[in-house]
This record gives structure tokens, sequence and C-alpha cells, in this order.
């Protein structure tokens, strides 16, 4: 893996735990070794609350990247990481990302050495025909058959996998997955949000639609909040929590409106109160690169409806029509506005709707991954 992250850290922890296997994790980019990074999304210095590095094994490879980073395939080189990984003498690998050079060199070293797994999300929502597009099947088709098993998050990315040359099965689900325990509601959170929404001048009985993440252009911010003052509803609340390149803008488009509120980054501890904030909580993103949406996992846990794009990895997966949400059509104003007058009108619905969003995520959960992981292993 390129770094920890506080979605991975805790399954990897439970798959220490769990003893079935042991495991040791090779990090790439020894830069954020301290565990801060800055973030170009957040446009900030990120350094997450929740512990990353306890509980497993694991070792910083040095990166001698001259831009160090994971935007380029350039920015991930190490050159003592096979010899490294080789003295640790693993029965198997699980590579997460091939778009990296050292990530691609180990595929290429260990195929057929030792049983290759990868692990990633893309998908073909943002995929274009062309020569380009006839290229890049050609490249994958090259790097995946030298992987042994593909790990997939869902229903888009297992599309991806299977059109370029990974066999149905040589697939194994590792669903995306959050610590749905920790996101529960709960009656102490829903009395801080409460405390929350009053400090912003939110009445109890008012509606909330809520966005939480980065403020870019992929995440398509701006569509929303010009689509939620079309609303022109008194009664109605929009609360964008985050930070990013969009910021000023955003601010500038919604600073006249007292309906719309804005919270700088929230940290994990504080995310699951914030949750509570929402009746409704909404993904507009237009990519590319949208290739889950992980903060859907989160609002469903937290036991709210969803509102989601169609360009969301996530959507074809987590979301059931007109039972725990809706999908709109990415880009398209009306469909969102339509969807979210909809919801306006079901508002008596909204208290089912989370408990299916809750009852659905359950399945998706650190424990799936660690399972999965350990039968491949262990059947090989």
């Amino acid at each position: 893996m390129t770094h920890p992250i506080q979605y991975n850290a805790p399954w990897i922890r439970l798959l220490a735990e769990r003893e079935k296997i042991e495991i040791k994790v090779f990090y790439t980019w020894s830069q954020v070794e301290n565990g801060s990074k800055f973030d170009p999304g957040f446009k900030k210095n990120i350094e997450w609350d929740i512990p990353l590095l306890s509980g497993y094994n694991y070792e910083f490879i040095k990166n001698t990247a001259k831009h160090p980073g994971t935007r380029k395939h350039s920015g991930i080189i190490n050159p003592g990481l096979i010899s490294a990984i080789e003295n640790w003498k693993p029965d198997a690998i699980l590579v997460n990302g091939w778009n990296f050079k050292s990530h691609l060199q180990c595929i290429n070293y260990f195929h057929k050495r030792i049983p290759v797994f990868f692990r990633g999300d893309s998908t073909l929502l943002d995929e274009q025909n062309g020569i380009r597009s006839m290229v890049r099947k050609v490249a994958l088709k090259s790097v995946y058959k030298k992987v042994d098993y593909a790990l997939y998050v869902g229903l888009e990315n297992k599309k991806y996998f299977l059109k370029y040359g990974v066999k149905e099965d040589h697939l194994v689900w590792t669903p995306h997955a959050i610590d749905n325990e920790r996101f529960a509601p709960g009656r102490d959170k829903i009395k801080l949000a409460n405390e929350i929404k009053h400090n912003l001048n939110i009445n109890g009985d008012q509606f909330v639609f809520l966005y939480a993440g980065k403020f870019e252009i992929k995440k398509d911010v701006l569509l929303l909040l010009d689509v939620f003052s079309q609303l022109n509803n008194t009664n109605v609340h929009l609360v964008m929590v985050g930070n990013g390149e969009m910021e000023s803008e955003l601010k500038k488009r919604g600073g006249d409106n007292s309906n719309i509120h804005f919270l700088d980054f929230q940290n994990q501890k504080r995310m699951p109160l914030i949750y509570q904030l929402a009746d409704v909580f909404v993904l507009p993103s237009k990519g590319p690169g949208e290739t889950w949406g992980l903060c859907v996992n989160e609002a469903m846990a937290s036991g709210k409806p969803v509102l989601v794009s169609n360009k969301c990895g996530c959507a074809t997966d987590l979301i059931e029509e007109g039972k725990n949400g809706y999908i709109f059509e990415s880009g398209k104003s009306g469909d969102l506005l339509q969807k979210m007058e909809l919801l306006l009108k079901e508002e008596k619905y909204l208290a089912r709707m989370g408990e299916v969003s809750l009852q659905k995520i359950q399945n998706w959960s650190f424990e799936k991954i660690a399972t999965s992981i350990e039968n491949l292993v262990l059947n090989i």
C-alpha cells in the first residue's frame, strides 16, 4: 500500500487480531510516515484522529521519487521494496493499486513466484471510446493477466475487471467498508448533533440536506448548491462540510442564503455526529474518478437516506430506488431537483428509509473483507 488511511487500517488490524493468517504491510510512501500529509482535495494537511498504525506489523520503505505522491506513476519509487518483501518470505502478496512504478514492478516480479492478489476500485463509468481506450485495454489486460486473483469492491468494479481480462472465478468480493458500529445512530450522537443544529440556527423540525467531503470539481458541489437554491423553501437547509479548491466560489454563491451553512473539514471522531444533522445525505459527483464514495457507506451506517449521482461507483450496489434513497443522472440539475423535491414530499417515510440503509450496510463490513482475504490465502 502507498500509505495508511482511515478506511484500510481497521480491516488490516482485524486481520492481525484474528491470527488466521500472518500479515505485514509494506508502505511505499515513506514521506508520510509521521501520519500527516498534504491532501490536495482538502487543500490542507490532514492528520487523522484515529489510530492508523497500531495492532499490526508494518514497514515504511524509502521512496526515492523526485516528486513523491500518488498522483503520478513516478511518485512511488522504492528500490528496496522487492528485497524487503522477499526477506519476509511471504506465501502470497496483495498489491493495492497498479498505477505506481513500484507496485507494478511487484506484480511483474512476483508473478509465477508466489500468488499475486490485486485490489483496486476502478470502474467503467468514465470510459470513453477511441484510440486511447483501445491502447488502455491492451495495457490493462497485460497487467491483469499477471494477477492470480482480483479483489473487487462492488459490481461496477467487477465489470471493469471482467472487461480487462480477469476471469469470473478469479474474482473475489472484498467490499468497500467503513466502521459501521462507530457511525451507528445513538441518543448521545443525536443530542450533540441537535446542539450543532442550534448553533447553525436550524430548528429541530426543519429539513436538512447534508454534503460532506472535498470541495472539488469532480464532486459537482456547485450543482448541489445551485439546485438547492431553486427549492426556495425556508424550512429546508443545506449543510456543506469540508474544504477544498471550490470553497471560495461555493461561499460566494451561497453566502447570502441563510439556509446554506458551511462547516470546515471534520475529523473522523466527529463525523458520526455530523451525519446525524441530516435528513438526507447527498453525493452529487460527476467524476471522473468517483470510483465509490465511502461517505455514502458512512451516511447509511448513520441510518440516513441517500441521494447519489449515477457516476458514483457505489450507486449500483447501495441504493435501492425509493427504499433507502434515489439515484439521479449526473450533471442534470432538473433530475437532482426532482429527486430532492420527492424526498421532501416523502418526509414521513425518511425514518423507514434510514432503517433500510442501516440494515443494508451491515453486509458491507470489515469482517467481510477479512473473511474474503483469509479464505483466499488459506485455500491457495
